[in-house]
């Protein structure tokens, strides 16, 4: 029993001859295109070299439009990678710029919940600059440093140093010097930094 064929499919069918015989009208053989070159008074001999070089030319220029589209992509992830280092270090400079000193006290090794004001000159008196961060990062770990300066503004002694984890955003971090009896005598300043931004100062004086 023979197939039936519904208008569509016959539609679709007579517009696929359509094209194949248009296709084969167009490609012509090897025959026909040399009687053509003896008729250009051209030498046929030359149509398989000549086939041979246009298929090098068209695949010379399918790579060089694979090539293209691999340079663009390529360019398309380098722009996304730079636009989200870009966007990562913007969120952490957001970040660090939030923290703050709440609190900074000096103390002696063991501290007592006080705030040192003087301090009397001995061999291995070691002063704890203690602060209290706020707003501090979670997860992270910070650079932190102080500077400590004598009574004419020399920094006599930095400390740099990491940060734990932090695990609150409430921080207590803490920086150390140790005061001697050849120390300067009269006020000192102790300032305790996150990169260069200062985040507190405070004075002290050696007797």
């Amino acid at each position: 029993m023979e197939e039936r064929l519904t208008p569509t499919q016959l539609s679709q069918i007579v517009a696929e001859v359509q094209q194949l015989s248009e296709r084969q009208q167009d490609e012509l053989e090897a025959e026909q295109v040399r009687e053509i070159l003896r008729e250009l008074n051209l030498a046929p001999e030359f149509l398989e070299d000549a086939m041979i070089q246009i298929r090098r030319r068209e695949a010379l220029a399918a790579q060089k439009q694979r090539n293209r589209w691999l340079l663009g992509g390529v360019a398309a992830l380098i722009t996304c990678v730079l636009v989200a280092g870009a966007l990562t270090l913007r969120q952490r400079q957001q970040t660090l710029g939030r923290i703050t000193a709440q609190q900074d006290r000096i103390t002696l090794q063991q501290d007592d919940g006080g705030n040192l004001g003087t301090v009397v000159r001995q061999d291995n008196t070691e002063l704890f600059y203690r602060v209290t961060l706020s707003d501090a990062p979670v997860g992270q770990q910070l650079s932190l440093s102080c500077h400590w300066s004598d009574p004419s503004g020399q920094i006599v002694r930095q400390n740099s140093y990491q940060t734990k984890k932090i695990t609150t955003p409430v921080w207590n971090t803490f920086c150390r010097h140790t005061v001697g009896e050849d120390a300067a005598t009269g006020p000192w300043t102790v300032e305790a930094f996150l990169g260069d931004r200062q985040l507190s100062e405070a004075t002290f004086n050696v007797k």
